[in-house]
């Protein structure tokens, strides 16, 4: 594959040089086909050239330092063991552009993230910076508010929180929950017996848990009752304690369905609730609840809320395309 320099734009040209010593591990870096490199050029507009464990990139100052610190964050990330895919590649070179609070370029991007969730199958890393305040949130908030567009990370990452503290022991049970159809539950219009009815809408966080823990443990713990899945409607008169409960779609709930989701919050229980104010796809019946909840409970001790943006979209990047389409300016919600 022949890759050319890209024509220089302005007089602010650099060259820089990067220096690997375990040349065994750049395949990897590199990507098949070179195509982590080609994501790097075309996003930074830059031009990579690898001799041996040297890598050469040449573009205007602050692109070619972003791309040195992008190559240097992969390859760190590797020697950690961590797996390099098309979505870390991109994630990392979103973050090397976010700023600090004090409007510095982040300088840790070159660095593997402080903090990782370990489950049974997965090791997870965050891939922006709002995923870093949303799972140091989850490690330390009773209740937290995941609020932002389709494909954050908002229920699979709580997930695997969920699973990791249920392996360490520091809860009994993962509760998992959702509002079972747009408006009001009415699960007998469906055909089958109620699994048959609930399962459909229950399937993301079926496949977020068989991503985190191997088929037959999902399986075992969910017999025994370790795992629980289950409409919200069937939370009603309960007092979750030793759990930790997540609530997705939640934007689908009425004010009474949150207020009593919330309260039913016991001891040593952590709670997540998840959803995009924009979706909601209840009735013409009020505010939703949770735009409600958020309204009412933001800054009280104790919970915490965190925004996701389009930009913070880890799956395909078109989809973090398609999202910006659809939203524009407005794409960070406020609920």
């Amino acid at each position: 594959m022949s890759r050319k320099p890209v024509p220089a734009r302005s007089g602010d040209r650099s060259r820089l040089e990067v220096l690997f010593d375990r040349p065994q591990l750049l395949g990897r870096l590199f990507g098949e086909y070179d195509q982590n490199l080609v994501a790097i050029e075309n996003r930074l507009g830059v031009y990579i050239a690898a001799r041996g464990n040297k890598i050469q990139i040449e573009g205007e100052a602050e692109a070619a330092g972003r791309a040195r610190d992008v190559l240097t964050g992969l390859y760190n990330r590797i020697v950690q063991g961590q797996e390099i895919d098309s979505g870390a590649v991109e994630a990392v070179i979103a973050m090397s552009a976010e700023p600090t609070l004090d409007g510095i370029i982040r300088a840790d991007v070159s660095e593997p993230p402080a903090i990782i969730i370990r489950t049974r199958k997965k090791t997870i890393v965050p891939r922006s910076a709002t995923q870093i305040r949303y799972m140091q949130a989850l490690g330390s908030s009773d209740v937290i508010f995941a609020l932002g567009p389709a494909g954050t990370g908002k229920t699979y990452v709580a997930v695997a929180q969920a699973v990791q503290m249920l392996i360490q022991g520091q809860v009994d049970r993962l509760i998992l929950s959702r509002p079972a159809v747009e408006a009001g539950e009415r699960l007998g219009f469906l055909p089958g017996d109620m699994k048959e009815k609930v399962d459909p809408y229950l399937r993301p966080l079926y496949d977020a848990l068989y991503d985190m823990l191997p088929t037959e443990q999902v399986e075992r713990r969910i017999a025994s009752g370790e795992i629980e899945i289950a409409p919200i409607a069937f939370m009603r008169g309960r007092t979750l304690s030793d759990a930790f409960v997540i609530l997705d779609e939640a934007q689908n709930t009425t004010p009474a369905q949150m207020k009593m989701f919330l309260t039913r919050f016991g001891q040593n229980s952590r709670m997540v609730v998840c959803g995009d104010p924009r979706q909601i796809d209840l009735p013409d019946i009020g505010r939703s609840g949770l735009a409600d909840a958020v309204g009412r409970l933001e800054g009280v001790e104790g919970i915490a809320t965190v925004r996701f943006g389009a930009a913070d979209v880890v799956r395909h990047p078109i989809v973090g395309r398609i999202v910006e389409a659809y939203e524009g300016e407005d794409a960070r919600p406020h609920a």
